[in-house]
Parts: structure tokens; sequence; C-alpha cells
């Protein structure tokens, strides 16, 4: 049963991917009522995967990153407050109370708050000089750094930091790529395609060391230099610290709702409080796909599950059912990814990742397709989509058999 006519007013906090998409979805589901999307930046709803890569390298302009232009946002009524920090949730009145002392009061209220950068615990983290990249306004402390000849060292060897390194790389500073796993991606990929990527980074002129630790930061006013347990000294004119994220949760927490490694919502993206929904990077959901809740950073989740936050709020009762997909462009290559790799028992690679530039990662268990990386081949990506969706079985010689065109299989539904 829609519960449109009941809903007079929705607030959103966090103004992310997730919470641009659960306004414009509002709208588009036919919506009138008023819409208050709340952010902690000053920017309105942009798309932080280009951060890393073209606004960095300065072919992407701020306004390029907006979801949607701030003059749409007016057009469909949409009340945006940017640099307000939410201090709580009041659930029994249900309002939101700002920092600045405003209520704003809900009939529904989407949390969409997202995650913050993770920073190091060492002394000396806090040093102007080590800055982390999650924000526009972290790129733009960085651009200025960003001078052919300064060397940058980038601490963890995930998206983030291979990316940002790429990106330095092209604009002629010597970068130190520092990874505490004995491999880069170690969490996403197999170790094939990690052995791939730390060698297109070292070919193209990166000082990429696994399996390190940091001893300590050294440097007065700024880091000068970062020391590792093994006595090496790499010297440094500024540091990118990509170790990961840390969920914003604590509003949720705080006003009662169940958190757990994220906000815990239902199929519909429903908290523990039937008129909260939470959707992106912050919430916790159970996934028909991995059989299992996930919590889930990506472009794809938070724009999906936004969506259906939407519906949500509006008593539409969609539950959101997703096949997980990522992607990272790194120099020329463009890895995509689609499942979750894991617990798989057997690798199939079509192309050899040693010698080429190109190739399919296929994850397979228990002969069942649940995941596959492509590194510049789309073309096999879009069929291992399908695929994945699918639950195929395939056939592994077949699979890694180049000479067979990839179109011409037919799996075999599990």
């Amino acid at each position: 049963m829609s519960e449109t006519n009941s809903v007079s007013r929705v607030v959103i906090v966090g103004a992310g991917q997730a919470g641009g998409e659960v306004a414009g979805e509002l709208r588009k589901q036919g919506y009138t009522g008023a819409i208050t999307l709340v952010g902690e930046e000053e920017q309105i709803p942009y798309k932080r995967p280009p951060l890393s890569k073209g606004f960095l390298a300065g072919s992407v302009t701020e306004e390029q990153l907006y979801v949607s232009p701030r003059a749409k946002l007016e057009q469909l009524g949409i009340e945006f407050i940017g640099n307000a920090r939410v201090e709580k949730i009041d659930r029994s009145r249900k309002l939101v109370v700002l920092a600045d002392g405003r209520e704003l009061p809900y009939d529904k209220l989407a949390l969409t708050t997202g995650g913050r950068a993770r920073m190091l615990t060492l002394a000396g983290a806090d040093k102007p000089n080590v800055l982390p990249l999650r924000s526009i306004a972290d790129v733009k402390k960085l651009q200025p750094l960003c001078v052919a000849g300064q060397r940058a060292v980038v601490i963890g060897g995930g998206f983030i930091g291979l990316e940002t390194a790429a990106v330095m790389l092209k604009l002629g500073l010597h970068v130190t790529v520092l990874e505490g796993l004995p491999r880069v991606l170690a969490r996403v990929t197999a170790p094939e395609v990690s052995a791939f990527f730390e060698r297109m980074h070292r070919e193209a002129g990166v000082d990429l060391r696994t399996g390190v630790q940091i001893s300590h930061l050294e440097g007065e006013a700024e880091v000068s230099a970062v020391v590792l347990a093994d006595g090496s000294r790499i010297a440094a004119d500024f540091i990118i610290v990509g170790i990961g994220v840390v969920t914003n949760t604590e509003l949720a927490s705080e006003a009662g709702l169940t958190v757990d490694n994220g906000i815990v919502v239902d199929e519909y993206a429903r908290s523990s409080d039937p008129d909260i929904v939470a959707a992106g990077d912050c919430s916790n959901h159970p996934s028909q796909f991995a059989g299992r809740r996930i919590r889930l950073e990506s472009v794809q989740n938070a724009m999906e599950q936004g969506r259906i936050a939407a519906r949500t709020i509006l008593g539409k009762g969609e539950a959101y059912q997703n096949v997980p997909w990522f992607w990272s462009d790194q120099y020329d290559l463009k890895l995509q990814m689609v499942g979750l790799s894991t617990g798989y028992d057997q690798l199939v690679l079509r192309g050899d990742p040693a010698t080429q530039r190109n190739f399919a990662a296929f994850y397979l268990q228990a002969g069942k397709l649940i995941a596959a990386d492509t590194v510049s081949r789309p073309a096999e990506f879009m069929l291992a989509k399908k695929w994945v969706a699918e639950g195929a079985v395939l056939d592994p010689a077949q699979l890694a058999d180049e000479s067979i065109a990839l179109k011409t299989l037919v799996p075999i539904a599990a």
C-alpha cells in the first residue's frame, strides 16, 4: 500500500551519491512533499570515483563531478543545507537536530552518511602534509602539491592508493607506494591479478613495496620522511593515506538504531526504526546474491540502494537485489570486477597477466561462476556480469581457451 499521502516531509542526512539518489528518486516517483538534504560538505551531491583520477589530474572540473547541476536541485524543489553537521536524531519527536541548533522535523528519514577516510594512528599523522583523499576539499589541498619532481608517499595499495599513484606519476612526481599486506588489492582479487598490477606500477616507475610496516614518521612542522620497520627511510614532500574507510554510523548508534558493520537494514533498506531508511556505504544489507549480510562501498550500490530506499519511503515495497560490481582506472588500464570472489576454489585465466596488458580472471566455486575480473576487456566483462548474475556453470577449459569466442560459450544454469 502506498504511503505517499501520509509523507509530507523527508529529511536526508548525508549528501553524497546515495543521498542525491534518494532525493532524485522521490521526485521521479511522483512525491511532491518537502525534501531536505543535509550535508557536511559545502558541495551538492557529487561523484567520488573521479576524485583520485580525472579531478586530481585536472581533466575533470568540480562542476562535472556533480550528480546533478545545482539548478536541477532547485528545479526539483530539493532544499540543500551544506556545511551542516547533524548533532542528533530525536526519534521520539521525529526531529533531526543540527549543530547550530536548528531542528528539522521529518515524517521519514534517510541516513546516507557514507564513510570518512581512515587515518593513520602514528605520531605525526596529524601534520598538514599527511592527507586523505576522500573529498573535493581533500583533492584541492593535494593539487598544489602535485608538481613534477615532488616526492609523494602513498600509504595503502588498494584502489585509491594505486589510482592516485598512477595519476601522480603521470604528473611527473616521484611516487612510492607502501602496502602492509603481502600484495596489493589483496582483499578484493586473486594473487595473479595483484601481481599484474604490481608489475604495471613498477614498470611505470612507481617504487612499490609490499609487506612493509611503518615504524614512524620523521619531521617537525611537516613529515619529511617515512621510516619503515626494517630501518629504510623514504624521503617525502607529502603523504597520501589510502587505508580504507570508517563508516559514519555514530548518529544512528546514538539514536538507538541497530548497527553492526554499518546501519543494519532489511531488503527494503529499512533500519530497525520503520520511519528511517539507510543506503550506501553506511548500510549493512541482506544480499540474496552473497547469501549473507554485506556492506558495500561502491557507487553502484549507493545509487541502486538509494533508489530502493526512496521507494520504501513511499511504501512501494521493492526488495533490493543486486550483483555487486566495481571498477578502477589505472594508467590506460580499466579493471572491471563483478561478484564477490571470497570462497572461490578455482581461478581460470583467459589471457596471460604475466605477459599481456589485457586479460580476464574467472572465479569458480564448485563449478559455478561467482565473480570475474577483467582488465581492458569490456565485452568480456559484460558477458561475465550476466553469467555471474545467473550463477552459470561453465567449462573451465573453454573459458580459458582464447581461440573460442567467449560469446559462443553456452553456460548451464546452476
